[in-house]
């Protein structure tokens, strides 16, 4: 897959800073449809692994579902064409099928299943080559940067 945003690029849309930046770049994007697939390379430098079983080291699945949601972030931002912050409000039928670890590279699907200018919901799911690892629905509010 091409790249079609880098993480510089990713940065000027969301607000988020090492560490709890989970996108390295964005490989597709079709607005038409609301699909978006980032990646996001997990590796054993993370500082999660440090306390996230060290000897056995495992990605933690709520950061796989905020790498999803960041994911959904960009989409939405470029599909609403909307200034505001995206913020997680609900998660639903959430599933975690395959431990992830140090060296995998997650590849972040999303589709838009409702979105507007206040927000909206999301099918995600992460897969690690063609395994899924998470998937979930998530359902964000669009608010205003001055509000946080």
């Amino acid at each position: 897959m091409n790249l079609v945003m880098d993480v510089k690029q990713i940065k000027e849309i969301l607000p988020h800073r090492y560490p709890f930046l989970l996108v390295d770049k964005i490989v597709f994007l079709d607005l038409e449809n609301g699909k978006i697939i980032g990646q996001k390379n997990v590796t054993i430098n993370e500082e999660f692994f440090l306390g996230h079983f060290p000897n056995a080291p495992i990605m933690p699945g709520v950061l796989i579902l905020e790498a999803l949601a960041q994911t959904g972030g960009v989409l939405v931002y470029k599909k609403e064409k909307v200034s505001k912050i995206a913020l997680l409000m609900n998660i639903s039928n959430a599933k975690f099928r395959k431990p992830v670890f140090p060296g995998d590279v997650l590849m972040l699907h999303v589709q838009t299943l409702h979105s507007s200018k206040k927000g909206g919901k999301i099918k995600a799911k992460a897969t690690v080559g063609k395994e899924i690892a998470v998937e979930a629905e998530l359902s964000f509010v669009l608010i205003e940067k001055n509000q946080l």
